[in-house]
């Protein structure tokens, strides 16, 4: 039976690239496209605030195409939702069956994400859900993924954070109760290189700031 056809949802962040060659390697979908939703008044990822050039660059790194999908500043709720149901509109049109997602433990996102795509003909994938988020770290890093902090919340780890490399010496560093993948929301990255990518993306260390209640690292994609 051949892998279904699938969109991945693409935060620009370490568990996405890693959930594109989860099902990559173990043919578990064949994903044809990236779904980004991107901040349009300052032409950045969503949440993360990385680049849409680092994003785009990404894409391109990983030979897919990128579908964005713009969110005004402020973005309400209503509206998120209302942007994100035409997209999946547009993809089920086009014949893909499954929306493929990095999450990995947090029970609610998860119920939200299979409430929300209730009735559009995609089925969410979950290829990393459950996983021991220790070891998942350690697997990333052993696929040659690298990526940088883009962000991070200063109440759990020092700002200074945002801007480092996630890597085995940051892992180590990390106090007791933030989660190795940031999967609690103490911090976000963008990825860089990893075994899907065809090469890895040159950058350079922009400011860093202090936004809303985050650390925010400009990451500069030099291609």
């Amino acid at each position: 039976m051949s892998a279904p056809r699938a969109v991945l949802s693409w935060s620009s962040g370490k568990d996405c690239a890693h959930a594109l060659h989860v099902c990559r390697r173990d043919g578990l979908a064949r994903v044809e496209a990236l779904l980004t939703t991107v901040n349009e008044a300052f032409d950045r990822v969503a949440m993360h605030g990385t680049r849409t050039a680092l994003l785009r660059a990404q894409a391109a790194a990983v030979g897919l195409p990128l579908i964005e999908v713009p969110l005004p500043w402020p973005c309400s709720n209503a509206e998120y939702e209302a942007r994100m149901a035409r997209a999946t509109e547009q993809i089920a049109a086009s014949g893909v069956t499954h929306l493929v997602f990095g999450d990995l433990f947090l029970e609610d996102v998860r119920a939200y994400r299979e409430a929300r795509l209730q009735g559009t003909g995609l089925t969410p994938l979950f290829p990393l859900f459950g996983s021991d988020t220790a070891v998942l770290a350690r697997q990333m890093l052993d696929t040659g993924l690298t990526a940088r902090i883009v962000c991070c919340d200063p109440a759990k780890l020092p700002e200074q954070t945002a801007g480092r490399m996630w890597d085995a010496a940051l892992l180590a560093e990390l106090p007791p109760g933030v989660d190795p993948c940031g999967e609690n929301g103490e911090f976000h990255t963008a990825v860089l290189d990893g075994p899907e990518f065809a090469a890895p993306i040159p950058c350079r260390m922009g400011e860093r700031v202090l936004r809303d209640g985050f650390a925010y690292a400009d990451v500069i994609p030099l291609t």
